[in-house]
């Protein structure tokens, strides 16, 4: 799987670009404020359906226009995938698959395979547990349709349920809250089973991963939850548990008008030697767990999938030895890699040059 072209619009600093890049590795050459990383977000974009920076879909537009918009060519399999984004400064956007809407945008998550490590992934490590969701979450949808799925039904459900209680507080509708009492506990079995299940797969990458790089200890997921589901249960177990949880918080959440157990709420975490990584770490330590992460999900996907993902390594090396920079390196598959920096003598990999500077990519 590689990305074959790229066209960027008003997104950004570029008015326009045309990018076609290597198969292989693409190394980014260019200052700090040149658009390197924009070209990223642009690349990244056509798989996540979201910039990895974790930012609105506005925050991409040009100042002064009116709309970004961002196309590219995915080659894989038998045929090439066209994948067209425009995000407008006002309304919903539009994608097109092939020059048609998609039936549901997370069979393109599916479809264009994209994992991107950058400075921020520490955040991961070092904030609440929001992060870490959002990662097992993310995971879980590129490796599965049916997790995205899942998680879009439990999202529905909670905003629902939230609504009533926001709106009518202690003189809530049993009935109504019973209908998504229901309806959240059916999803949010769904949603756990999915984030246990990329946990697990993930557990032996990440052990390796963070040895390979120079760590020690034993690195694990320790996931904390708000309904009593720590134990091994299956689907209807924790269905029954989720529906327990709301039955006995429902005094609670009438009085402050939202849903306070759920998936939304649980807290997954990392030890390190039985220790948590967020509060018990060193920042070396810390770092080098969130590239683990990374390195995990990128060879999660390529084992289930049967993909090699496109790989996107914003300004990462700076922050590497050149020995742990090789050794990151040394457990990637080889596929279509992206690397930004601002100084190429600090990136140990041989692949094609492109300079960046004032809004072109020239080799």
């Amino acid at each position: 799987m590689h990305v074959a072209w790229l066209e960027l619009r008003d997104v950004r600093c570029y008015e326009s670009l045309s990018f076609r890049p290597d198969p292989g590795v693409n190394v980014l050459v260019g200052n700090n404020g040149e658009g390197k990383t924009s070209v990223l977000e642009g690349l990244g974009y056509l798989g996540l359906m979201k910039s990895f920076r974790g930012v609105g879909d506005d925050a991409l537009i040009r100042d002064g226009a009116d709309a970004a918009v961002i196309r590219g060519g995915v080659a894989g399999g038998a045929s090439e995938i066209t994948v067209e984004c425009e995000l407008p400064s006002s309304g919903r956007r539009m994608i097109l698959v092939n020059g048609k809407r998609p039936q549901r945008v997370r069979d393109v998550l599916a479809a264009v395979p994209v994992v991107a490590f950058m400075p921020d992934d520490l955040d991961v490590v070092k904030r609440g547990p929001g992060l870490r969701r959002d990662y097992l979450d993310d995971l879980s949808s590129q490796l599965s349709p049916q997790a995205g799925a899942d998680l879009t039904e439990y999202e529905r459900a909670l905003r629902q349920r939230n609504t009533l209680l926001r709106q009518e507080g202690r003189h809530a509708d049993p009935v109504s809250l019973d209908v998504w009492d229901e309806r959240l506990s059916d999803a949010a079995a769904r949603v756990l089973g999915h984030r246990r299940a990329v946990a697990t797969a993930l557990q032996p990458h990440l052990a390796e991963a963070y040895g390979a790089v120079g760590g020690e200890g034993d690195l694990r997921w320790a996931y904390r939850s708000t309904w009593g589901s720590e134990g091994a249960l299956d689907e209807a177990g924790l269905r029954t548990a989720m529906a327990a949880a709301l039955g006995s918080s429902r005094s609670k959440d009438m009085d402050v008008r939202t849903t306070t157990v759920g998936p939304h709420r649980d807290e997954p975490g990392l030890t390190l030697d039985g220790r948590p990584t967020r509060t018990k770490s060193s920042q070396g330590e810390q770092r080098t767990v969130a590239i683990a992460l990374r390195i995990g999900a990128y060879r999660i996907i390529d084992e289930q999938r049967d993909t090699t993902p496109v790989l996107l390594l914003d300004d990462v090396f700076s922050e590497l030895d050149h020995d742990r920079a090789t050794r990151v390196l040394s457990l990637i598959p080889s596929g279509q890699v992206f690397v930004t920096t601002a100084r190429e003598d600090e990136v140990p990999i041989e692949g094609r040059r492109w300079s960046v500077h004032g809004g072109e990519v020239a080799e």
